[in-house]
């Protein structure tokens, strides 16, 4: 384990621990957070409505009610930014494109409404893409988000500026979305953890199909501390889970819990990017680690299909498509033309044509669990190539072929499964590698356990990137 006496680089577990036992106010952590930050963001560009004075005033009425011994939840006085596609009551929410009219958000979405409750100090939003449907940091309403590891490489997307701000150290939590990977591509690309939950586990508005928003943090630990805050009920979802109560604060049951688990190993998605030699060692290596705590793991066959992810493709391209059409030809022209291209090439497509692409949702679905069936989780690479330059919109620079470094994250979101990404090793550069874990449907407890094992047994992790020197 890395250890770190900076106050921006503590734990929310400990920043808790520290504020109830009084040795620590939110005041001076979040002042750390906000000086760490100014050092950071001219390189990384990770945050949008980065609001000290805000911030600070949050954390002297967090530090007031900690002194009388009052704090409003389990998250009281930690330091947190959200993702802007995440509405918070009174900011625009641009969706990462210069397209869009900037309106005021009439109320907070659900995971923003529960971490204020919480009584989490919003330092900032983070950054995304255009529509948030690129695995990048480039937008064309933000500034280029960049991954701290290598200012030349992307974030990864589309929660791009939280994956940069974790592992970059602005504060302990964030908070992103992922329709088919935007959590744990950023995640694994930074090599940071992060959980896509169960669909509708965390409320979230609007929802939508294989939609879902999750913590990204340092620890695991801190993910489920998170987790007791985040997944609540909330009506707005008409998707979300029924309420249920979950002891994600068991999330530590240790090693021996590893004993026994059959899981498999997917070492092959069946479609897009080969998956680069220096991940696949990392990954089998994780494997064997695995083994030695007493799990049995077997290699799987592939289960997805070129025409399952191709299908999905073309059914978003659609659907960007209307969405294109319904803008005004000057707010068209801002949207990233790579994102315009994209959309654009669904023109042509037939109602058969989409039809069918739309069917391959559903085939996704089916195969994913069908696959998974026989395991009680399913490890792989989280994504099957290092990051790619910052500048690259995605890692092909291929609007007709998008989505190929998907092949392994996707399918969880069809088959509403949680899924977490955890960092296994580094290439020889020194970029993190991600591995994904994979459970059952509502098993997202059982998904944190093992990942909290898993990090219980990785070989050493190296220290966090600091801000360059001028």
């Amino acid at each position: 384990m890395v250890v770190s006496n900076a106050l921006h680089d503590l734990s929310a577990q400990e920043l808790i621990a520290a504020y109830r036992e009084g040795r620590l106010s939110p005041v001076e952590v979040t002042q750390s957070v906000l000086d760490h930050i100014e050092r950071w963001e001219p390189r990384l560009q990770a945050t949008w409505l980065l609001r000290p004075e805000a911030a600070l005033e949050q954390a002297r009425a967090s530090e007031a009610r900690w002194r009388r011994g009052e704090p409003l939840g389990p998250l009281d006085g930690v330091p947190t930014t959200i993702k802007e596609n995440i509405a918070t009551r009174g900011d625009p929410m641009p969706a990462g494109t210069a397209a869009v009219e900037l309106r005021p958000a009439e109320a907070d979405a659900p995971p923003a409404a529960r971490l204020k409750e919480a009584g989490a100090v919003i330092v900032s939003k983070t950054t995304m893409p255009d529509y948030g449907m690129l695995s990048s940091g480039l937008s064309s309403f933000h500034k280029l988000a960049r991954n701290p590891w290598d200012l030349s490489k992307t974030p990864g997307g589309s929660s791009a500026g939280a994956g940069a701000a974790a592992a970059a150290g602005y504060g302990p939590l964030h908070i992103g979305t992922d329709i088919g990977g935007s959590l744990r591509l950023p995640a694994g690309w930074c090599g940071i953890f992060t959980l896509k939950p169960s669909l509708g586990r965390i409320p979230i508005d609007p929802p939508y199909m294989g939609r879902a928003a999750g913590p990204m943090t340092r620890t695991v630990g801190d993910a489920a501390l998170m987790m007791q805050t985040l997944a609540q009920p909330d009506a707005r979802d008409s998707m979300s889970l029924p309420a249920q109560e979950i002891a994600w604060a068991s999330f530590d049951v240790g090693i021996d819990h590893l004993r026994g688990l059959r899981i498999g190993l997917l070492l092959d998605a069946g479609c897009g990017l080969a998956v680069e030699p220096e991940i696949k060692a990392a990954v089998e290596h994780a494997a064997r680690l695995f083994e030695r705590a007493g799990a049995i793991v077997e290699p799987m066959q592939p289960f997805m299909s070129q025409a399952m992810l191709d299908g999905m493709d073309h059914l978003w391209r659609t659907r960007s498509l209307v969405d294109m059409n319904a803008l005004k030809p000057e707010q068209r022209a801002r949207v990233l033309p790579y994102i315009r291209e994209w959309a654009e090439s669904a023109s042509g497509f037939s109602g058969e044509h989409v039809f069918r692409a739309f069917s391959q949702f559903h085939t996704t679905r089916v195969a994913t669990v069908a696959a998974c069936a026989k395991y009680h989780y399913v490890i792989s690479p989280t994504a099957p190539n290092a990051p790619a330059a910052a500048e690259l919109p995605s890692p092909t620079n291929d609007p007709l072929r998008p989505l190929e470094h998907i092949g392994f994250t996707v399918p969880y979101n069809m088959s509403e499964q949680p899924a977490s990404s955890i960092n296994c090793g580094y290439t020889t550069s020194g970029l993190p590698i991600g591995l994904q874990i994979a459970g059952h449907r509502f098993d997202d407890l059982g998904v944190l356990q093992v990942s909290r094992a898993f990090e219980l047994i990785r070989d050493p992790q190296r220290p966090w990137p600091q801000p360059p020197r001028d």
